[in-house]
């Protein structure tokens, strides 16, 4: 199948499309574009100067992909939005590029971006990421791979989603998540385990129960955050699983989220 543009649509001649794309009426693809092989794009999409969407990806109608940031600071610089292969983005979606700070916003492969979900300037999305319907991501979020959010979910500016983590539906995100637990309740605390996650992605038994046995410790020990991260070093097998729990935590910027029994 040859690459197919409705003639009601309107794609700027310096626009890179790959193969086999599908352009819809009265879309709008601007200057410094690329689409990759396969893609296929619905009806009344926007498309914005610099963005970048990989193979295979599907954008339905009424999306709004690559405009500019909603932040004061933007002057108008040349930044990107990227997309990687096989990502589907529902109706109404609003992606925006990034700004001087990084210069782009990511959306990696294999993700789902469910209708009126909001990516902000600079942000960073891993692969194989669900984000169900009204999901609103602030600034500079990093969202790691095999994240699931659920619907109408508010995540802060800066914040970061560990990977395989879960984040319950209607919940703010204030803090930092990290990687392999469920988040939920108000304000946010940890809820447990991604188990059924981590077993549907052949997390061996073993491996979970080690990254269970950490976040005792992290979490249920009253120990405070610095002493238990302290206690895994020297006490704790570091497997690869419980070193990226220990990174992420030392790295948090705006701190994690509060633990079950936290007042």
């Amino acid at each position: 199948m040859s690459t197919y543009i409705d003639p009601r649509a309107v794609v700027s001649p310096n626009a890179q499309i790959g193969d086999n794309v599908r352009i819809g009426p009265f879309t709008v693809v601007e200057d410094n574009v690329v689409i990759g092989d396969g893609t296929v794009i619905g009806p009344n999409v926007f498309i914005g100067y610099g963005t970048r969407i990989g193979k295979n990806c599907k954008i339905f109608h009424g999306a709004s992909i690559g405009s500019i940031p909603q932040d004061l600071k933007f002057k108008g610089e040349e930044t990107t939005l990227e997309i990687g292969d096989n990502t589907i983005i529902r109706e109404f979606c609003t992606l925006n590029r990034g700004t001087a700070h990084s210069g782009k916003t990511v959306i990696g492969s294999n993700c789902l971006l469910m209708a009126y979900v909001h990516i902000a300037h600079d942000c960073v999305v891993g692969n194989n990421v669900i984000m169900a319907n009204a999901v609103n991501l602030g600034g500079h979020v990093v969202v790691e791979d095999y994240v699931v959010i659920g619907g109408l979910v508010p995540v802060h500016q800066f914040v970061r989603i560990g990977q395989h983590s879960i984040v319950g539906g209607g919940w703010r995100v204030p803090k930092d998540v990290p990687p392999y637990i469920m988040a939920a309740r108000e304000p946010l605390r940890f809820e447990g385990l991604n188990i059924v996650g981590l077993r549907r992605r052949n997390f061996k038994k073993e491996t979970i129960e080690k990254i269970e046995d950490a976040y005792r410790i992290i979490y249920q020990s009253n120990l405070n955050v610095s002493q238990a991260l302290k206690k895994l070093k020297e006490e704790f097998e570091l497997i690869p699983e419980v070193q990226n729990i220990i990174n992420f935590i030392e790295s948090s910027q705006r701190g994690i989220i509060r633990g079950p029994y936290d007042q």
